[in-house]
């Protein structure tokens, strides 16, 4: 299979800078999306990877949310630079990760992106169910 497709974290104006301060701005922080794995990244604060057919849904919304970072409890976390953009993705079974090198199990992810519909296309084959 070809390159994985990216999907760039979506900043905010001041979050940019907050960031970059504990190494986890943009340049370091992204999803990778190919054929069989899913791979996020926000710098030192966030990282997860997962076969693809662990995603049971995907799907933009709408809510804003005024926190940044990556932060959560029991299996549901938000890993963002921005309030909206969000797309959740759901795994079955959990995604591993790790937020700031402590390991976590993510059920649910609520994550900004500059491109929401995209990516949940590109994990969802172009449908935005869930399952």
């Amino acid at each position: 299979m070809g390159a994985p497709r990216w999907f760039t974290l979506r900043y905010g104006q001041y979050s940019r800078y907050l960031l970059k301060l504990v190494a986890s701005g943009p340049e370091r922080s992204g999803i990778a999306v190919d054929g069989n794995e899913i791979a996020i990244r926000m710098g030192r604060c966030f990282d997860g990877r997962a076969p693809r057919a662990t995603v049971t849904s995907a799907k933009e919304l709408s809510e804003t949310v005024i926190s940044r970072g990556a932060h959560g409890w029991r299996g549901d976390w938000l890993v963002n630079g921005d309030g909206d953009h969000l797309v959740e993705i759901r795994f079955e079974p959990p995604m591993p990760g790790h937020v700031m090198l402590v390991p976590v199990r993510v059920r649910r992810l609520r994550i900004s992106v500059e491109e929401p519909q995209a990516l949940v296309e590109a994990l969802t084959g172009g449908t935005d169910v869930q399952a």
